[in-house]
């Protein structure tokens, strides 16, 4: 059985893992949008166009996921002391 303090260490680091990948995905996305907008158009059929919405709508979700199941329960947790 998983005790209270190995929770918290375990998303204290999916908290750490999850921020990098938020991070790294946004910065990818800023430095080579170009190059990356033609491969998921070319892969996936969606007009460039159309790309920039479905990135930005991945990223906000991510994002609020994150932060609503590993980021907010990780500080209720330091909270209470644990």
């Amino acid at each position: 059985m998983i005790t209270i303090s190995q929770l918290t260490e375990l998303l204290g680091w999916a908290s750490i893992l999850n921020l990098g990948m938020l991070v790294f995905a946004s910065v990818l996305l800023i430095l080579a949008r170009p190059f990356i907008t033609s491969i998921h158009s070319k892969m996936f059929g969606i007009p460039e166009s159309e790309l920039t919405a479905s990135y930005f709508n991945y990223l906000a979700n991510y994002k609020t996921f994150s932060f609503v199941f590993i980021i907010a329960p990780y500080l209720a947790l330091k909270i209470m002391g644990q």
